[in-house]
């Protein structure tokens, strides 16, 4: 996850050679039904995870039984797998030689408006404490050892309101999601009535991902931008930005928040 790499730091204007580390990326190529579907920029942890969590967002598949094989080689950083029943139309419009970056900017090159429609309306009823909430993303943020020692990655985790059930970090914050989806899939942790936490900017993108998972609050230490707050209120997830030490900003759904 991380390699260390000889710098020259400068301190008031002097230089000083130092040992430093830096967060390791590599190319992680997803091979589906025997195709090659796509290479995925990513930090080298739960890259099966990642994988799964990715074919989940993607509509590849919606539960761990479409799954009838994985294969992951690190040497080569590969993940082969076989579902069932994908449709020709798929293979012929998403297969294909297509690298998505590590996700800042167009981080999911396949996003489109559509994933929108496959979205609904979030009726959990779970309530939690404004302190619990901040309690959690401090919790949340001193786990990301790697970003105190790179600060190179983003980082995502899963809670039922009073522990960190899941962890993951990765280069881009969509892959640190996708790693959390689909560790969840594989190891049968329900999303409903849990909270997301990510490390990363709330965008539309971030929200349509959470949604279609049907996760109802999402928090984060940075902002949201303005389309994924009209989507977060038109959708009845609470989103809740910019939460730091001891305070926050509540978006939409207020009413989830004691």
């Amino acid at each position: 996850m991380k390699e260390p790499v000889k710098i020259t730091k400068y301190r008031e204007g002097k230089p000083e050679e130092i040992d430093d580390v830096a967060a390791v990326e590599v190319p992680l190529t997803i091979v589906l039904n025997e195709e090659q579907l796509i290479t995925l920029l990513c930090s080298p942890d739960k890259m099966d995870f990642l994988a799964i969590g990715f074919l989940l967002s993607e509509g590849f598949i919606s539960s761990k039984e479409d799954i009838e094989s994985i294969l992951l080689d690190k040497k080569i950083t590969t993940v082969r797998i076989k579902i069932k029943d994908i449709k020709k139309v798929e293979i012929e419009t998403i297969f294909g030689r297509r690298i998505i970056t590590s996700g800042c900017g167009k981080g999911m090159t396949f996003f489109d408006y559509k994933d929108f429609s496959q979205c609904r309306n979030n009726e959990s009823q779970i309530k939690i404490s404004a302190d619990k909430i901040l309690s959690l993303i401090n919790e949340f943020q001193k786990k990301s050892e790697l970003f105190k020692e790179t600060g190179g990655v983003h980082s995502a985790a899963l809670s039922d309101g009073e522990k960190i059930l899941l962890f993951a970090e990765d280069l881009g914050r969509h892959n640190a999601l996708d790693k959390i989806f689909g560790e969840a899939l594989w190891e049968g942790v329900g999303l409903r009535d849990r909270l997301l936490l990510t490390s990363g900017r709330l965008t539309s993108e971030i929200v349509i991902k959470a949604l279609k998972r049907d996760v109802p609050i999402i928090v984060s230490p940075s902002a949201p931008t303005d389309l994924a707050i009209r989507i977060a209120q038109e959708m009845g997830m609470t989103l809740v930005g910019f939460a730091r030490g001891k305070r926050m900003n509540v978006y939409s759904a207020k009413d989830r928040i004691m």
